[in-house]
């Protein structure tokens, strides 16, 4: 399923998808219109304007020139604003535009009316030896109608391409995949009562010599894990009878010769199944959101920070950001990490996968948020109220009182950055409600 949607981000994919239409589309109509003939259609006679060879093959090539040089335009545009986005918010940001479905489908109805018009072009010919020419009728009305498809289609682009550059729809398409992502990966259980597992029984399970015995399957690529297919590794597991402990992680950097799992017993391990297991870690040049909520909530911090740079100073995108942000975290502060121990259907225990924590996540981002957003009061006001949203959405212990200590944080990085006594004042007033609130919600 993940390679399906690898491909589907592919920015030449819907293009491909309708040219490959188009094609079968061309070929049939004139198959209809060789059928046809001249026959008299009756009452429908008037859907079909005949102009003759010379004015189907101007009109025609007219309709194809204009789509390849509008496909052009469109293609050029499309590149200034990657380019401007990137620099404003981000590389990362990227590839959204690539997979992007307005604008793999503007291009796509731009180039498949290209070459539909190519095709049914070619089929006007002379037929037979009496000079006659084949003139598919038919087919060069439909081409009429894709020119005016392709009209409303670049009208529909330039309002897609206006509203793409906001901040506010940069940051909804990366809150989308940061909560569809949280979605897919944390109610996820994987093998027989994976969620029901307590860790500290699971951890008894392991294998006491699997780290000094247990044979390691290394990665043959360098390049980011964009996921792994659990499924596919418990069955393998369940297969060969043994134990899979994996090192690695979505959104791991690995190098060439870099250890991907550790397998025991030694004895039931060859490196045929060492290649197989390597197969199910699935490697790429760049980290993808769809199992990697860090990198999903990167690319939003990523964006906060960059308007919080002095070059930028726009304290307005970083709120913005951090309010999409939250949506985020506040749905991974209510659901439970799975746990990393994956038993097979006789209560063995088959994998071990890691995921990742929360907190993990949290100091990353409030540590960014208290390194670039000291000279905003405002942000750092935001950022307060992201822990107060994060708490109240959870119960657990350590995360209320890492959130506790990242509030004292922010307080004592103001001070030392020698603000007004006003503004001290007020962040530590709502930094002390905010502990409060923490505090409160801890259980006794």
């Amino acid at each position: 399923m993940s390679r399906w949607m690898n491909l589907r981000q592919r920015f030449w994919f819907l293009p491909a998808l309708f040219c490959a239409l188009a094609v079968v589309l061309a070929e049939t109509l004139i198959f209809i219109d060789q059928r046809l003939g001249d026959v008299d259609l009756g009452p429908l006679s008037f859907l079909i304007n005949r102009v003759g060879e010379s004015g189907s093959r101007d009109l025609l090539g007219a309709v194809a020139g204009s789509m390849l040089t509008v496909a052009s335009t469109t293609f050029s545009i499309t590149i200034a604003v990657l380019a401007l986005s990137s620099s404003t918010y981000g590389p990362r940001l990227v590839r959204n535009f690539m997979a992007d479905r307005g604008n793999q489908f503007v291009l796509g109805v731009f180039v498949a009316t290209f070459l539909y018009s190519l095709l049914v072009l070619r089929s006007i010919r002379v037929r037979g030896d009496g000079g006659d020419y084949f003139v598919p009728h038919l087919a060069v009305n439909v081409a009429m109608l894709l020119a005016l498809l392709a009209i409303g289609v670049l009208v529909y682009f330039i309002h897609h391409i206006s509203d793409s550059v906001q901040v506010w729809t940069l940051a909804r398409q990366v809150r989308t995949d940061l909560l569809s992502t949280v979605d897919r990966l944390y109610p996820e259980q994987i093998g027989w009562d994976s969620g029901d597992v307590n860790d500290a029984d699971g951890a008894q399970d392991v294998p006491g010599r699997l780290d000094i015995e247990g044979v390691l399957a290394v990665s043959r690529k360098t390049g980011y894990v964009q996921g792994v297919d659990h499924e596919d590794l418990l069955a393998l597991a369940v297969k060969h009878d043994l134990v899979v402990s994996l090192q690695v992680r979505p959104g791991r950097h690995t190098n060439d010769g870099d250890a991907l799992a550790v397998v025991w017993p030694p004895s039931r391990v060859g490196d045929d199944l060492l290649a197989e297991i390597g197969k199910v870690v699935r490697m790429g040049q760049a980290r993808a959101p769809h199992e990697d909520v860090e990198f999903a909530a990167l690319l939003l911090e990523e964006m906060a920070v960059r308007a919080l740079s002095p070059s930028t100073n726009d304290p307005y995108t970083a709120i913005n950001a951090l309010d999409d942000l939250s949506a985020g975290l506040v749905l991974l502060a209510g659901r439970r990490t799975p746990s990393p121990y994956r038993y097979d259907q006789t209560a063995d225990l088959r994998v071990v996968a890691p995921m990742g924590e929360l907190t993990d996540l949290l100091d990353h981002v409030l540590d960014a948020m208290r390194l670039y957003a000291i000279e905003h009061p405002t942000v750092l006001h935001r950022t307060l109220e992201l822990l107060d949203q994060v708490g109240a959405a959870s119960r657990q212990p350590a995360l209320l009182a890492r959130l506790d200590m990242h509030a004292q944080r922010l307080v004592e990085a103001y001070e030392l950055s020698s603000p007004q006594a006003c503004d001290i004042e007020e962040l530590t007033r709502h930094a002390d409600r905010v502990r409060r609130a923490l505090n409160g919600r801890a259980p006794r």
